[in-house]
């Protein structure tokens, strides 16, 4: 399992003096409210950034770090991650699960059948989709709804599915 874990991605920054405005990978934005750092993804480090303001516009967070006064300091992270430690995450539901624990889980029919790999998870807004990679290397999508989706098994590494009718068509 991942450490660590994307809360957001840097988008662009937000006036001259060193704000950026944030695109939450989180189901709930409102989270930064409670954050008091983060981990600085750089591509080639990691940085704690300690989190000095926030507030949102639109569907942003718009986030202040201490020490970066002005937009020649921080812009040269647009684009990259800001992560946290897994317990520093948000504490997850019955059948909630980072999706960062999904990819690249082993998918099997509910017959016991290897179906291919979980390769990515797609938020739709009204449910998510699996993104699952054959094993004749065709991409298929699955709904994650209970009919279609029966487990998740973390610790076996293993998605239980039922292929409905029309989905492989």
């Amino acid at each position: 399992m991942e450490n660590l874990l994307r809360v957001g991605v840097i988008s662009s920054t937000h006036g001259v003096k060193g704000e950026v405005k944030v695109y939450s990978t989180t189901d709930d934005i409102n989270r930064f409210k409670t954050l008091k750092k983060v981990i600085l993804d750089t591509g080639r480090e990691h940085m704690e950034l300690e989190i000095q303001n926030v507030k949102f516009f639109k569907n942003m967070a718009i986030l202040k770090f201490k020490g970066y006064d002005s937009i020649e300091d921080i812009e040269k992270y647009k684009g990259k991650d800001l992560l946290v430690t897994r317990d520093q995450a948000v504490k997850l539901g019955p059948d909630e699960n980072f999706i960062a624990d999904l990819i690249g889980l082993t998918v099997v029919t509910e017959d016991g059948e290897e179906f291919g790999t979980l390769t990515d998870v797609i938020k739709t807004g009204a449910n998510d989709v699996y993104e699952v990679k054959t094993k004749s290397g065709k991409e298929v999508l699955l709904p994650a709804i209970k009919e279609c989706v029966l487990s998740v098994d973390l610790e076996t590494g293993i998605v239980k599915v039922h292929i409905m009718d029309g989905l492989l068509d």
